[in-house]
């Protein structure tokens, strides 16, 4: 008889250190074969064959590796359909449990159910546990038992909380002897898999304390280096939302909320799935959207005639990466400048961002165009000018993604913002008021 194993998940967990489901894999009586599925549901469904996530996943996929075979293990790198590929996996190995950590996406969530019966049918008990967030689910309700739908609220009952044991470190080193000894097997290529490698460097996930401490002061600057560029390493789990929240409670109050926003879009989508594709606050679904195809090309070109705007589009396409202050800016002019959907806008940035997170990017976006759940409110409409003046005074943002701002080839700006105001504000009006 093969001797009885368990198996960890890799997934939005890509480390060894305080990873809660890997630590109660570890701590179970069985041998560890550690895996990561190379999911082809949601690849196939990727249409730029130099994803930068690809790449960023796949270098962490080597790292992970590398470490594992330090402790006399090797990582499982599978390519294909989860469902079909647990299906052989308990067919070929004895599998007694499979560990993983939660995932609160709606494809996540049918996947997990899928898997989880297949295997319970075949007496394999499925384990989740909870990693990529402080709180989750059901565990921050208001007093009637229900999710907050506005985030100061929530973020005081989070605050009130939060206490060592939501924060402290899973001891997941202490336990790595039983992970299973084996030598492993060649990891299929990107190339395998219909991509291309890139050189490009990816953010350093060093907390760099020096920064957190002076963020609520830099942040809204895009000149500055201000700006933790943790998001795409806690989007794949390199770093640990614990770790992180703890340095952040200890040096910085503004930091901790940008962090307790993340949770708060996280139990948004768990508890209203309905926002991956439609507006949280149904009336904002009647909204007669433009949706010129002609301005939204120029809009994700960097071509707007508006040099912040163009700043931040030219920065994403270029990096993957867009400052915060700028996501606001560019999102409230192409939804109430141009009144293109902000699903489109959504959709843009879920191709191009490094960190992109569905719960963050849907509620960022909503946020942006006065839909959604703690909205800036539909008459609010950032001016670009005065964005400018206020964040970027030198204009050395502007002038490194948009060089040519001052000369004469470059495009006069697509629309004139106290019209664009005017007729952003007749469109809400119609819909809120039918």
């Amino acid at each position: 008889m093969a001797k009885e194993l368990a198996v960890f998940w890799f997934r939005r967990d890509l480390r060894l250190n305080d990873n809660a489901g890997l630590y109660h894999a570890l701590k179970g009586n069985l041998e560890v074969l550690p895996i990561f599925i190379f999911d082809t549901q949601i690849l196939s469904k990727l249409d730029d064959q130099h994803d930068r996530r690809v790449n960023f996943i796949y270098k962490q996929i080597l790292i992970l590796d590398k470490e594992l075979k330090d402790h006399g293990s090797s990582l499982l790198v599978l390519y294909g359909d989860p469902f079909q590929l647990f299906k052989d996996l308990s067919k070929n190995y004895n599998l007694k449990a499979v560990y993983t950590n939660h995932d609160y996406e709606p494809y996540a969530k049918l996947r997990d159910n899928q898997v989880g019966e297949m295997l319970l049918e075949n007496n394999i008990s499925f384990k989740t546990f909870k990693d990529q967030a402080i709180f989750e689910k059901d565990e921050i309700l208001s007093k009637s038992g229900k999710p907050y739908t506005v985030f100061t609220p929530y973020s005081k009952t989070w605050l009130a909380k939060l206490n060592e044991f939501y924060i402290s470190s899973y001891p997941t080193m202490k336990y790595v002897q039983h992970f299973l000894k084996w030598d492993g097997k060649k990891i299929v290529s990107l190339e395998e898999m219909g991509f291309i490698s890139s050189v490009e460097d990816f953010p350093l996930k060093d907390i760099r304390e020096e920064l957190i401490c002076k963020y609520k002061m830099d942040r809204d600057y895009p000149a500055r280096d201000a700006t933790s560029r943790l998001g795409v390493h806690l989007r794949f789990g390199t770093v640990s939302i614990r770790e992180l929240a703890q340095k952040a409670r200890d040096l910085d109050a503004t930091y901790l909320g940008e962090l307790i926003w993340r949770d708060f879009y996280m139990q948004i989508l768990w508890h209203f799935p309905q926002v991956q594709h439609h507006a949280f606050k149904p009336d904002y679904d009647r909204i007669k959207w433009r949706n010129n195809e002609i301005e939204f090309e120029a809009w994700c070109s960097g071509n707007t005639g508006y040099p912040i705007v163009d700043a931040g589009m030219r920065q994403l396409n270029a990096t993957g990466f867009m400052h915060n202050r700028v996501r606001m800016i560019v999102a409230s002019f192409l939804t109430k400048h141009l009144l293109i959907d902000w699903r489109w806008g959504e959709a843009y940035f879920a191709r191009k961002l490094l960190d992109y997170d569905l719960s963050a990017n849907n509620g960022g976006w909503q946020w942006a165009a006065g839909t959604g759940t703690d909205a800036s409110p539909y008459f609010r409409v950032f001016n670009p000018r005065l964005q400018t003046e206020k964040f970027d005074p030198k204009l050395e943002y502007i002038s490194k993604w948009v060089p040519e701002f001052q000369e004469l080839n470059y495009p006069k700006p697509i629309v004139e913002h106290v019209f664009a105001r005017e007729r952003c504000l007749k469109a809400y009006k119609e819909a809120l008021n039918r």
